[in-house]
Parts: structure tokens; C-alpha cells; sequence
């Protein structure tokens, strides 16, 4: 993944397959991980997060979900899900980056400084106008990931209730099956119960 602040990802995972991805980043940042499986058997997964020097920081075992955030150091920092337990079902999982203290909103502020003149006249001062943008920038990017985590919940959701569809239009299925069967039997047993089966001479 680019260094961006935010990116969010959803991919199916085979079964018996095992899948690594890399994220890198600055010293003094801070990198939060969230995931959750959205479709497939027990709606499982184990999850590692590994620091740039291979140290394990993170290991989830068979788990739907979950939330870390670690400080982070110079390097590339290794996250994967395992599959490999499961060796029919595959798994459909979401997962969502977000990065802060990047070092960019630094540059940003740079930027803006170089092309405004006589901030002492002004009655607002230019460190006020950031920190109003950076509020108003930092509420939308969390309702934005607040957004983008309703609709994972919502595909997990929409996901079990098919299942579930699924299996009560099986089973009923069966159960009329069984129940034209039995209903078959009955009326051939009770025909023959009342058949006369003795010869009659002429």
C-alpha cells in the first residue's frame, strides 16, 4: 500500500491459503488495523501483525473481527491472514488502514504559510484557520471509516441471512419430502389392510 492516510481493502482468501500484505511507515506514527470476516464457514480467521525486525506485535487465533493500533518505527510493518485450518471453506475479509502522524499535515502547514503575508493584521490568525481545517478534515475522515464499517457490517449481515435462507429452503425441502413419503406409505398400508386376500372358489 502507498502511504496514504486511509485505504480499506476486501478480498476472498481461498481455503488452506494464507495471504501477507505491507505497510510502510515513519518512526513516532501510529498505524490502526481493523478487520472482520464477512462471508464464509464459522466466519473465521487467524491474524499476525509483525514489526519491520519480524517480532510478532498482534496474533489473533480464529477470530471474526478485531481492532489494533501499535507506535510505529521506521520500516515495513507485515500483516496476514491464515486460512490454512480450513480446507473447504473460503473466507471473504475487509480490512481497513488508518495512518496517523504521517509527517504530511506538516508539510500541508508549510505550504499554506509561504503564500499568506501580514497574518498580524488579521484578525484570525493563521494557526486558528488550520486548526479549524484540521478539525473539520479529521471529522470527515471519521465518518467516512465510520461509513465504510457500517457497510462491512452490513455485507456480513446480508451474508449470514442468506445463508440462513438458504438452509431453511433446504431443509423444508426435505421435510416435505419425508412428509410425501410418509403420507405414501400410510395410504399403502391402510389400502392393504382392508384388501381381501383370500381365494374364492367358483
Amino acid at each position: 500500500f502507498s502511504p496514504s492516510l486511509d485505504s480499506d481493502f476486501t478480498f476472498t482468501l481461498p481455503a488452506g491459503r494464507k495471504e501477507c500484505f505491507y505497510q510502510p511507515m515513519r518512526k513516532e506514527a501510529s498505524l490502526e488495523l481493523e478487520y472482520q470476516v464477512l462471508d464464509g464457514a464459522g466466519l473465521d480467521v487467524d491474524f499476525h501483525l509483525l514489526s519491520p525486525k519480524g517480532e510478532t506485535l498482534v496474533f489473533d487465533e480464529r477470530k471474526s473481527d478485531g481492532v489494533h493500533t501499535v507506535e510505529t518505527e521506521d520500516g515495513d510493518y507485515m500483516f496476514c491472514f491464515d486460512n490454512t485450518f480450513s480446507t473447504i471453506s473460503e473466507k471473504v475479509i475487509f480490512f481497513e488502514l488508518i495512518l496517523d502522524n504521517m509527517g504530511e499535515d506538516g508539510q500541508d502547514q508549510e505550504d499554506w504559510k509561504k503564500y499568506v503575508t501580514g497574518t498580524d493584521l488579521l484578525d484570525m490568525k493563521l494557526e486558528d484557520i488550520l486548526e479549524s481545517i484540521n478539525n473539520v478534515k479529521a471529522r470527515l475522515s471519521k465518518s467516512v471509516q465510520i461509513q465504510t464499517l457500517l457497510r462491512a457490517f452490513e455485507a456480513r449481515d446480508r451474508n449470514i441471512q442468506e445463508s440462513n435462507f438458504d438452509r431453511v429452503n433446504f431443509w423444508s425441502m426435505v421435510n416435505l419430502g419425508v412428509m410425501v413419503v410418509v403420507s405414501a406409505v400410510q395410504v399403502y398400508m391402510l389400502k392393504s389392510l382392508f384388501e381381501d386376500k383370500r381365494k374364492s372358489r367358483t
